[in-house]
Formats: structure tokens, C-alpha cells, sequence
């Protein structure tokens, strides 16, 4: 099959419904999802796919599926792209309001424009011409479409990958890599004890705010090691977020910490917690008569890379190569999906995607050109594992 070919026919199909999709808001935990999602499911209905929303236990919309049957058995492959996005930020610094789906001089405009409802018009395309051949193919190929994927719950693939699956291409923007790993994550909330008083009286006390500043001191000197042979970055603590404190005349009691630890297959969650807890424990040994910090754990996603030899990732590599394109395999310092799906034992790749500006920031916008190819190495990627010959 000629992909680039039938690339080029969709070409002005795709930047519609990229268009369409744009002119619908769906912010994070902002914006009311079924409009965006009954778009794509009208679309994907009028083309002859059937699509179901996902729902979580509340019965609010977390996501939606597609799925084209091959004729012959065999794995289940995923393409998976987010549908809701991040917000709009300040309005007035953009240059077209973001939900205008203006293109100007060759690049399109809007809130997820890039991430990642370019990503979803692709793959929706895809799964329309895998459908025209569904007696060719060996396995299965499904859409996966998440609406909470901004807000940190992902509970659209939370809801989803429940199962056996072979494999998943994620949709995100960037034309010059391949993200085939990342390290994990390990995050906790640190509740940090002091003794109230008031802050103008005789007594003095151990203020949790001052003892929180001894921590995060703490904190920042430790040490990680290197991530190993085939992980070329480290460990990383970082303390994003603390809050404490109230008025002027209150010695505060409570201060409370946010750890953002990153981990590697050299310094995994138990390590990371181990650290933690260290640190804490000698902190908390140095103020005597305040309560021990309270540790509570918030997310915890381990490091991730795919092998060499990893079908996924050869079949990504191997169509750019055959297009021309120098796409890098990359170990991405931020988590991402993949880290999720790797604790589920399911292998996935990220960031291969359209030229993009302005990523989560004013004038998010990407390149109209760079739509075809990636389409097409998208294609000939999923053809190659569902066993069907391309024509490059």
C-alpha cells in the first residue's frame, strides 16, 4: 500500500477535522468533554467505525474507543492521543484566540493543535483506511482517545488498558524523535510538624515552616546515580510545591511539602522512597518535641526503555528511515503514558509527531506540511506489525 500516497489524499480531511476539533474547548477539568467526543464518534459513524465513550464510576466521560478487527488472529495494537488539552492561559497574548483554528502563512493555530488533536485526525484516519482492508490484516488495531489526560488522572487508559495488548503508538507532537522510554516517577506529600504559639510571646517554639526549610535543604544534597549503559540520564528530586502558615501572629504548626522524584532502573521507587525517608528521619531526629513527618504517596510510575529489538520501536524507526526522515530514539526526563503502561507490562512509544510552536503555552500551532509524513510513517508502522507489505 502506498501510505504516503493515500497521506497526501487525506491532507485536507485531516487539517478539517484537526480544525473542527480545535473549535471545540475541552480543557482539562475546564471544559465539558461530550461535545469534542461526539464529534469524533460522528465523524468515525458517518465513515462506517463504530466508537464508544468511556465512562469511569461516576459515569462521567473519561475517553473513547475504536476498534478495526483483522481477518486473521493476532495482537492487539493501540493508538492512543489525548482529546482534552491544557488551558488557554493568558488570552490576550495570543496572537489568534485559541479556539479560532486559524491557519496563517502555513501553520495552524489553537489549543491542541499539537497536543494532540493533530495526533487524534491522524490515527482517526488510519483506522478508516485499515478498516477498507480489515481482511488483510493479522490482529487488531484500536483507538484510544483520553479526556483526562491534562488533569493527571489519565483515567481514560485507566479505564482502557484492561487486558492483553501487544503494543502502543502514542500520538504526540515532534518530527526529530522517537520517545522510547522515560524515567519513572515518584511523588509524595510531606506533612512537616511544628508547635503552634503565638509569634509574639515570651515562649518560642519549633515552627513547621522553619523545619520544612531545613528538609527541603536536606533534600536538595542528595546524591543519585548515573541511570546505566542504556539510560543516559539520572535521578532528580525536586521540591515543587509547599504551603503553610496563616497571618502574622501564629507560629505555624504545619507545613506541607510536595517531592517530585524522578527515578531511573538504577535508582528505582524503593530506592527513592528509602532517601526520602532517610532525609525525613534525620530532620525530624534534629527537632525533638515536634511530631515525625507524615509521608504519603501520590504517584508512583517506574522508568522505562524499550529494547533495540522491541517490534514497536523498530517498526517506528524503520518507516521514518524508509522515508528519509533522521528520527532519534530518546529517554525522555519527563514521565509520560509509557510509564504508566510499562508497569502494566505493556511497551509503548511517544513523540513522533507534526512540527508543533508553542506547546501548552500562547500560539500553540503547528506545521500543515509535516502532516503527510507523519501520517505516513504512522501507517506503514501499524501495517508492518499487523503483517501487511508496504510500499515505500
Amino acid at each position: 500500500m502506498d501510505v504516503l500516497g493515500a497521506a497526501h489524499d487525506d491532507f485536507d480531511s485531516v487539517v478539517g477535522l484537526t480544525r473542527e476539533l480545535i473549535a471545540l474547548p475541552s480543557r482539562g477539568g475546564v471544559d465539558p468533554y461530550e461535545p469534542v467526543l461526539d464529534a469524533v464518534r460522528d465523524w468515525l459513524r458517518a465513515r462506517g467505525l463504530s466508537a464508544t465513550v468511556l465512562t469511569d464510576d461516576t459515569g462521567e466521560p473519561v475517553g473513547l474507543t475504536c476498534a478495526i478487527q483483522g481477518a486473521r488472529p493476532g495482537p492487539r495494537w493501540v493508538l492512543d492521543a489525548c482529546l482534552d488539552t491544557a488551558p488557554f492561559g493568558d488570552e490576550a497574548a495570543w496572537t489568534h484566540p485559541p479556539a479560532s483554528a486559524i491557519v496563517h502563512n502555513g501553520w495552524l493555530y489553537g489549543r491542541g493543535s499539537a497536543d494532540s488533536k493533530s495526533g487524534v485526525a491522524i490515527f482517526c484516519h488510519i483506522a478508516v483506511r485499515l478498516a477498507a482492508m480489515a481482511d488483510r490484516l493479522r490482529g487488531s488495531v484500536e483507538l484510544l482517545f483520553d479526556v483526562d489526560e491534562h488533569t493527571g488522572r489519565f483515567g481514560g487508559a485507566k479505564r482502557y488498558f484492561q487486558g492483553d495488548f501487544a503494543g502502543v503508538i502514542i500520538g504526540y507532537p515532534g518530527l526529530d524523535k522517537l520517545v522510547v522510554g522515560g524515567r519513572g516517577v515518584y511523588r509524595a506529600k510531606l506533612d512537616v510538624h511544628g508547635t503552634s504559639s503565638h509569634s509574639g510571646g515570651s515562649s518560642v517554639t519549633p515552627s513547621a515552616i522553619e523545619k520544612a526549610a531545613r528538609l527541603v535543604r536536606a533534600l536538595s544534597t542528595v546524591d543519585f546515580p548515573d541511570g546505566g549503559p542504556e539510560f543516559p540520564l539520572p535521578g532528580k528530586l525536586t521540591v515543587t510545591a509547599i504551603s503553610g502558615g496563616h497571618g502574622f501572629s501564629v507560629t505555624p504548626d504545619l507545613c506541607a511539602l510536595n517531592v517530585d522524584i524522578r527515578t531511573t532502573p538504577t535508582f528505582d521507587a524503593q530506592q527513592a522512597e528509602d532517601v526520602l525517608r532517610r532525609t525525613v528521619a534525620a530532620v525530624d531526629a534534629d527537632w525533638p518535641g515536634t511530631r515525625p513527618t507524615h509521608i504519603e504517596v501520590d504517584t508512583c510510575w517506574p522508568a522505562y526503555a524499550l529494547a533495540a529489538d522491541s517490534p514497536l520501536r523498530e517498526a517506528m524507526l524503520g518507516a521514518a528511515r524508509q522515508f528519509g526522515l533522521a528520527v532519534d530514539p530518546k529517554i525522555a526526563g519527563p514521565s509520560n503514558i509509557g510509564n504508566y503502561l510499562a508497569g502494566l507490562g505493556i511497551p509503548a512509544t511517544a513523540g513522533f509527531g507534526v512540527t508543533y510552536v508553542g506547546l501548552h503555552g500562547a500560539d500553540e500551532r503547528i506545521k500543515l506540511d509535516t502532516i503527510p509524513i507523519v501520517q505516513a510513517v504512522h501507517h506503514a508502522a501499524v501495517l508492518t506489525l499487523l503483517g501487511v507489505p508496504v510500499l515505500w
